[in-house]
């Protein structure tokens, strides 16, 4: 298959920089020799080494530029400029195509001869990239085989993995390979496992199979944006719709209405939670699995990324011994997460947590957890007021919903208890005109609450492979927020991608904009003040740092970029006397 010379060298570069165990190395030698592969191929296959870190390392050795084609969207027409038959037998793919220069990413970069045969065949110049034979392999299977090969590819992949399954309301665990005596089920069974370990492996929040006329993609959201994974044969969709409402215990005759349901797995001796969705579209049924892995979940509120200032509200809201607590922002804002991070930093033997949750996403010890079911009558007002009853101290809703949970929880904080909550709003001062319009008392808000917040997630900058901006537009660093003192001294970067991150980014960090509940906002919030009103006041008056403020922080600090100061903020907007949001004063928060 490979280049046995090509081999050699990567066998040279690997013991000398001793990233691979000599005899581990030698035994894969051997193996790739007797499997007719490369050794790059067996290494990745035994685990021996991670993907992104062998690349990474043959690249930095060999002296050329890295692809990640996991990520890339390949041009069908250009990759089918060569003839498959050169590709495939030589693994190339050709990147992209500008005038007459042609980039190919190659898995050795050293064949002289393949590369003189692809220059006369094209007509073009040459621009080479460096990939691993078996990412070349997968690349051109999505081109020429849209999702047919690439099952065959992937499900090697699940070789010695262990999963076990245990549906909602499953007494035991289930063998996935005993489910069906169908040996024709086997293929679906392999791609789901692959799916849902592949996801779990890959630190994924959610799987998308989505169905399409002629194709199916599944699709991974990581850092809050969906990457392609797998494309498996359309006529595989039925099967693979079934087999996960089999694992949710869900009716798989049913295929007109929404299903939700939920299953446990076991892998690699770690639980971990998958909450389903099943809706009917045009093209069939599309499937989201939602992970919660407890093994990703931070329960330190000082490793979330906060500003200094947030961090400092935060810590000094939660600790009083009544009142609430909120936080808000869309789905998958990471409000979840904070919330069960100030949890775990109040609990202890003295204290009675209890919470109210849909679904119950984490476990925690020491904590009394309620899980909602609406369709049984137990919705989140019904045990809200169950659990009052329960002598707590400390009271976590998952999510403020209606009118009668925001009343009972404005009462509970009024009578000694701490409510710790989220809500859908935007930011933290439109909160209390939200619950004013919800039904509550103005008074009673402004007694009740302790402090809102809002909350976001924006994508961290690759550590590896960030870029200077060099010489922004001024006008546009003004449209984005940024003050004449900030223009003059940013450092600022953008992404680039490399093959240890994803299109430029890894990893994700919270922004909380934090507005405690002053005397001067009590009065506001009493006279019926806009939620405008209320933030110009906050920032003004008391230092209050905005959604938008603590993400062009960060885009200073060389943490993330302008793009993504833009996708997850708003600006600020001009109050009604004409007022701009003053910045607030640098107040440290170096994350």
């Amino acid at each position: 298959m490979g280049s046995r010379s090509f081999d050699k060298r990567v066998v040279r570069v690997l013991k000398s920089s001793e990233t691979v165990k000599s005899e581990e190395l030698d035994a894969a030698v051997q193996a790739a020799i007797d499997e007719n592969s490369s050794v790059t191929t067996v290494l990745v296959k035994r685990g021996l080494i991670d993907e992104n870190d062998l690349l990474g390392v043959l690249a930095g050795r060999l002296r050329v530029t890295p692809i990640n084609l996991h990520d890339c969207t390949l041009d069908p027409e250009v990759v089918r400029s060569i003839p498959e038959s050169l590709a495939t037998d030589n693994h190339i793919v050709p990147v992209s195509k500008i005038e007459d220069i042609l980039t190919v990413a190659v898995s050795n970069p050293f064949d002289v001869v393949t590369l003189d045969q692809l220059r006369n065949t094209t007509g073009c110049e040459l621009r080479l990239v460096f990939s691993l034979e078996d990412t070349i392999a997968r690349a051109l299977n999505r081109v020429y085989n849209p999702g047919a090969a690439t099952l065959e590819t992937v499900l090697g992949e699940m070789d010695g993995v262990d999963i076990e399954v245990k549906a909602e309301d499953g007494p035991e665990e289930l063998d996935l390979e005993a489910i069906s005596n169908n040996e024709d089920d086997s293929p679906v069974i392999k791609f789901v496992n692959l799916a849902v370990y592949q996801g779990i492996k890959e630190k994924a929040s959610d799987i998308h199979i989505e169905p399409f006329e002629k194709v199916v993609r599944v699709r991974f959201r990581q850092d809050g944006v969906c990457h392609e994974a797998f494309t498996p044969p359309k006529a595989l969709h039925n099967s693979i719709v079934s087999r996960i409402k089999i694992m949710c215990g869900l009716d798989i005759a049913e295929r007109r209405i929404p299903q939700d349901g939920k299953f446990q797995i076991k892998v690699e001796g770690r639980q971990v939670d998958f909450r389903v969705s099943v809706l009917p579209t045009v093209h069939g049924e599309k499937v989201v699995l939602r992970i919660l892995d407890g093994g990703n979940l931070a329960l330190s509120l000082d490793s979330l990324g906060f500003e200094d200032r947030a961090l400092a509200d935060f810590n000094e809201a939660i600790k009083s011994s009544y009142g609430m607590v909120l936080v808000t922002g869309p789905t998958g804002s990471g409000k979840s997460t904070t919330l069960y991070s100030a949890v775990k930093a109040l609990l202890n033997d003295e204290l009675n947590f209890v919470t109210v949750e849909d679904p119950v996403e984490y476990q925690l010890y020491g904590v009394n957890q309620v899980h909602v079911n609406e369709k049984r009558g137990l919705t989140f007002a019904a045990a809200l007021r169950s659990i009052l009853r329960q002598d707590p101290d400390i009271v976590m809703i998952g999510e403020i919903r209606d009118t009668e949970t925001i009343n009972i929880a404005i009462k509970a904080a009024l009578t000694g208890h701490l409510v710790l909550s989220t809500l859908h709003t935007n930011d933290a001062a439109s909160t209390i005109t939200r619950m004013i319009d919800m039904g509550v008392d103005p008074f009673m808000v402004s007694s009740a609450t302790l402090m809102v917040s809002a909350q976001r997630l924006a994508r961290r900058l690759c550590k590896y492979c960030k870029a200077p901006l060099d010489n922004p537009p001024k006008k546009r660093l003004e449209a984005v927020g940024f003050t004449e003192e900030q223009i003059e001294t940013a450092e600022l970067f953008k992404p680039m991608g490399c093959p240890r991150c994803k299109n430029g980014y890894s990893g994700r960090f919270a922004l909380l904009e934090t507005m405690p509940m002053t005397e001067d906002l009590k009065r506001l919030i009493v006279a019926g003040e806009s939620a405008q009103v209320l933030k110009n006041t906050a920032v003004v008056d008391h230092k209050m740092v905005t959604l938008r403020m603590c993400a062009i922080r960060n885009a200073m600090r060389g943490i993330t970029s302008i793009e993504e100061v833009l996708r997850v903020t708003m600006p600020d907007e001009i109050s009604a006397d004409g007022r701009k949001l003053a910045p607030a004063p640098e107040g440290g928060g170096g994350h």
